[in-house]
C-alpha cells in the first residue's frame, strides 16, 4: 500500500485534509449520543459519517477495503510531516461510515506508538454499539480496529 504525505493543506491535488473531523472528542460525541434515542443516535452516526473527509475514488481499491465488513469499507493511511497518522475512510453504507468515523475519533492524527497504546474498544464501549446496532452493522468493527493497530504497527 502506498502511503502519501501531507504537506501544508494538502494531501495531494486530487485530496485536501479538512479539520472538520477531529474537531470534537470522542467524550464530546458521546455527551450528545447519551441522551438521544435510537432514531436519532442513528443520525448522530450517519452525520459523523458526512463529516469524514472525501476519499478520493482511486484510493477505494482492494488494497484499502477492511475484510469481514457487511458493506464495504476503505480505509487509507496517510503519515503527516511530523510522522503522526492520518486517516482516510469511506463506506458504500451511511450507517457504517458512521461507524468508522467513530473509530477514527479515536485514533485520528496521533502518533503510532499512542494508536498503538489506545483501548480502541475501550474508547468505544460507552456508546455500545452491539445493543444499539444490529450485528450486521457491528461485525466489521474489530476488522477496522485490527487494521488501524497494524498500519500504527507498521509506521511505530
Amino acid at each position: 500500500m502506498r502511503l502519501l504525505r501531507k504537506t501544508g493543506s494538502h494531501l495531494s491535488a486530487q485530496c485536501s485534509i479538512a479539520p472538520r473531523m477531529t474537531d470534537r472528542s470522542l467524550s464530546d460525541i458521546y455527551e450528545e449520543y447519551e441522551f438521544l434515542d435510537a432514531d436519532d443516535r442513528y443520525r448522530l452516526l450517519i452525520d459523523l459519517g458526512k463529516a469524514l473527509e472525501p476519499m478520493p475514488d482511486a484510493l477505494k481499491t482492494d488494497a484499502t477495503l477492511v475484510r469481514g465488513c457487511s458493506a464495504a469499507v476503505w480505509v487509507y493511511p496517510t503519515v503527516l510531516d511530523d510522522g503522526r497518522l492520518h486517516f482516510l475512510a469511506d463506506s458504500n453504507a451511511a450507517i457504517t461510515k458512521g461507524i468508522i468515523a467513530l473509530v477514527l475519533h479515536a485514533v485520528q492524527d496521533r502518533g503510532p506508538a499512542e494508536i498503538g497504546a489506545i483501548d480502541i474498544e475501550g474508547a468505544l464501549a460507552p456508546f455500545d454499539l452491539k445493543n444499539q446496532l444490529s450485528s450486521n452493522r457491528t461485525q466489521g468493527v474489530p476488522n477496522m480496529i485490527a487494521l488501524i493497530r497494524e498500519t500504527a504497527k507498521r509506521y511505530a
